[in-house]
């Protein structure tokens, strides 16, 4: 929405609207703007979660993997869990093939990486980037 949109919509004027938006942008609180791709046209229609389980859970280790899976670019997201794994990581490729690739040039090389666990979703129910305020 532009800022002229938001103003009527939140009823400020298009200038306070504006000094608003540009003060939550300074402050950190909007980080950034983001394009919504389309996966299908871009061939990266299917979804990958995948389970890592380290080695071992020192400083060391979670931080030389969280540096290291930082360059594989088919990465969307990666988490640090709690509970049975250690990160969830999730994937954008083009097909199951695309898959064995990036698991053979990517994630079976991260460091300390003792356990992979891989689930490929049917379809998405339901995404956003939207945070509910």
């Amino acid at each position: 929405m532009s800022a002229t949109e938001i103003a009527e919509s939140v009823g400020l004027s298009p200038s306070a609207c504006h000094r608003r938006i540009k003060a939550l942008e300074q402050s950190g609180i909007i980080q950034g703007y983001v394009a919504v791709l389309d996966p299908e046209r871009i061939n990266r229609s299917l979804d990958v979660f995948v389970e890592i389980s380290l080695s071992g859970q020192s400083v060391q280790n979670l931080s030389e993997f969280e540096d290291a899976v930082q360059g594989c670019p088919e990465v969307m997201s990666c988490h640090l869990m709690a509970g049975d794994a250690d990160y969830l990581m999730h994937l954008a490729v083009a097909d199951p093939k695309d898959f064995e690739r990036i698991h053979a040039q990517h994630l079976s090389t991260l460091p300390h990486v003792a356990r992979l666990k891989s689930n490929f979703a049917i379809r998405t129910v339901f995404e956003t980037t939207r945070h509910g305020l």
